[in-house]
């Protein structure tokens, strides 16, 4: 599947499910058209297994779990908060982020996932177990045609989930290292210039830069190309 069969793979998912979600009822056939639609899964029978039996005090079952790349899937129904604390038949009030927690201590050490996923059919909220006490990631549906790679680690163990950040740190380093080639050039045409605290200066200045395409791409300075076109604007690179 192209790039590009991809987007529009994803934007018609995200139409087909808009305002839908019932978690008995979908749950298997909305993470099967995910996964065979979008992300090009041919034998999604061996690949992703739903309902499996966890022995707690009662027995509960895993809503899906994907061996290969060890993510383990809580799916609620729509109306559902994915943070908000939820009565379970034992009683006690848990998210589901914790519920799932709950699973994986009652999973031999083997099945122990990487990723956890929950999810209400309009949002996925992504728990990275390497920081199990950090923030998850947010992906909406209604954007699916545009992060949809955030979402590719189900899949590939990570490694597109991670494209997107390599394809940043190459743009970046390429903008700077040209500023960086352009301003050392015209320190070099100066006379009586001490080269060693210009070289410092302007690994600096270069150093300050990347926090700057960092920050504008997570959109700390409002609009996401907003400190682009200021340097667009005013400087001019060949």
């Amino acid at each position: 599947m192209t790039q590009s069969e991809q987007h529009k793979a994803a934007k018609k998912f995200s139409e087909d499910w808009k305002d839908k979600g019932y978690e008995k009822g979908e749950s298997q056939k909305f993470w099967l058209d995910l996964l065979c639609n979008v992300f090009d899964i041919k034998d999604f029978s061996s690949f992703i297994t739903f309902e499996d039996q966890v022995k707690l005090d009662h027995t509960s079952f895993i809503d899906g779990y994907i061996p290969q790349t060890k993510v383990l899937i809580e799916q609620k129904s729509i109306d559902k908060d994915l943070r908000a604390p939820i009565k379970q038949s034992d009683g006690t009030f848990l998210n589901p982020f914790q519920q799932a927690k709950r699973y994986i201590t009652e999973l031999p050490v083997s099945k122990h996932p990487r990723w956890v996923v929950t999810c209400n059919f309009k949002s996925f909220l992504v728990y990275d177990m390497e920081n199990p006490n950090g923030e998850p990631e947010e992906i909406l549906l209604e954007n699916l045609e545009k992060e949809f790679y955030r979402l590719s680690f189900i899949t590939d163990l990570g490694s597109q989930h991670l494209k997107k950040e390599m394809e940043l740190s190459i743009k970046a380093g390429d903008i700077v290292g040209l500023i960086y080639d352009q301003l050392l050039a015209q320190y070099q045409l100066a006379k009586n210039i001490d080269m060693a605290t210009c070289l410092k200066s302007l690994n600096m200045l270069c150093v300050r830069l990347v926090f700057c395409f960092y920050a504008e791409d997570a959109g700390i300075f409002g609009h996401k190309s907003m400190f682009g076109d200021y340097l667009s604007l005013n400087f001019e690179f060949h």
